[in-house]
């Protein structure tokens, strides 16, 4: 019994984990979307173009990975209530 808690601990330290990766994320998003906005030169737009595409491709993988840590908790809520 021991052991389920302990993998439930980690779980949810992981899951924590993944949300402030996702939160960090989001504010590298608004970075990249305002360097966007302020460049004028035609090499430093396409850089922030670039990382722009980038972060979006990284919170929608952070963010589907949330979802579905909260679609397995949904279907299984006990498995989670030990920690």
């Amino acid at each position: 019994m021991k052991r389920i808690f302990k993998e439930n601990k980690q779980s949810n330290k992981r899951y924590e984990l993944l949300l402030e990766d996702l939160d960090r994320t989001k504010h590298d998003l608004d970075s990249a979307y305002k360097n966007l906005s302020n460049a004028v030169e035609p090499d430093l737009i396409d850089c922030y173009i670039y990382e722009v595409q980038s972060v979006q491709m990284r919170y929608k993988f952070l963010l589907g990975r949330v979802k579905q840590i909260e679609d397995s908790y949904a279907k299984n809520p006990l498995e989670f209530s030990g920690s």
